[in-house]
């Protein structure tokens, strides 16, 4: 019945939001990233697909956290693959840049606001927060082994190493250690608290927590809303669905938020 919901508005909202379209207001690009051991064509493509028949400028990245890539970068190099997408979206004529994420996508979302220029940034129903919970808990013996083989001298020589996934539990990458503590150290890039708190003053955020998240996302909700720097545009936006469909279930509210940043000038 929610599938057929949203396919029954879709159309209307798509209508409806009429400063997103090509000319008639500032021209938009969305850098959009998808989850852990995900990829674009997986649960964001029918939220790219949407922003782009709405005249939105929209590069849907592979990151390393991707099923295929399995950590084959690091954190700057991804901040790096960001950075790039977003130039490139400038130069064929976004004049506003967001930076957009499903799940660990959406917590790396909101670590680059706190380090590239961007208009806004769409957080959905971020996680993979290495800094505390099952996460932290799970990933901890594997972090140590990690740290053990860097101090050891073999940073650099790919291994097999651990991840974990609630859906998944524990399964195994193969990276470097190098790299791996770049993405798990629990005082690293992929702490949540961290990331919300070192947002820059004055970019809005869109943050998406779908009423069917992951009990320990939506218990933190409100608390890590309440953390960002103050801005009249952010939201914290609780839709229908779970956190694989948050993507497709939030299409009608970040129409709705573009719009309204977008409008705003």
């Amino acid at each position: 019945m929610l599938r057929l919901l949203r396919l029954l508005l879709l159309p209307l909202l798509l209508l409806n939001a009429s400063a997103l379209a090509a000319g008639s207001g500032p021209l938009v690009g969305v850098v959009l990233m998808h989850g852990k051991g995900g990829s674009p064509e997986k649960h964001v493509t029918g939220l790219a697909n949407a922003l782009r028949q709405q005249g939105v400028l929209v590069a849907n990245l592979e990151m390393p956290w991707s099923g295929r890539r399995e950590y084959d970068a690091d954190v700057a190099s991804a901040v790096a693959q960001v950075n790039a997408a977003l130039e490139t979206l400038r130069q064929q004529g976004a004049r506003k840049l967001v930076v957009a994420g499903h799940s660990q996508g959406g917590l790396f979302a909101l670590y680059l606001a706190g380090r590239l220029h961007v208009d806004g940034v769409i957080a959905i129903a971020p996680g993979s927060n290495v800094g505390a919970g099952l996460l932290h808990d799970r990933l901890d013996d594997t972090v140590a082994s990690a740290r053990t083989l860097l101090a050891a001298g073999h940073g650099e020589e790919k291994t097999r190493l651990a991840d974990f996934e609630g859906s998944k539990g524990l399964y195994p990458v193969i990276t470097t250690p190098r790299i791996y503590l770049d993405w798990f150290d629990p005082d690293g890039a992929m702490n949540q608290s961290k990331a919300v708190q070192q947002v820059q003053a004055g970019v809005p955020v869109l943050y998406i927590s779908p009423d069917g998240d992951y009990p320990a996302l939506q218990r933190v909700r409100q608390s890590m809303f309440n953390a960002l720097p103050a801005n009249p545009a952010s939201q914290l936006l609780v839709p229908s669905g779970s956190h694989l469909e948050a993507p497709g279930a939030s299409i009608p509210g970040i129409l709705a938020w573009l719009d309204r940043i977008t409008s705003a000038d």
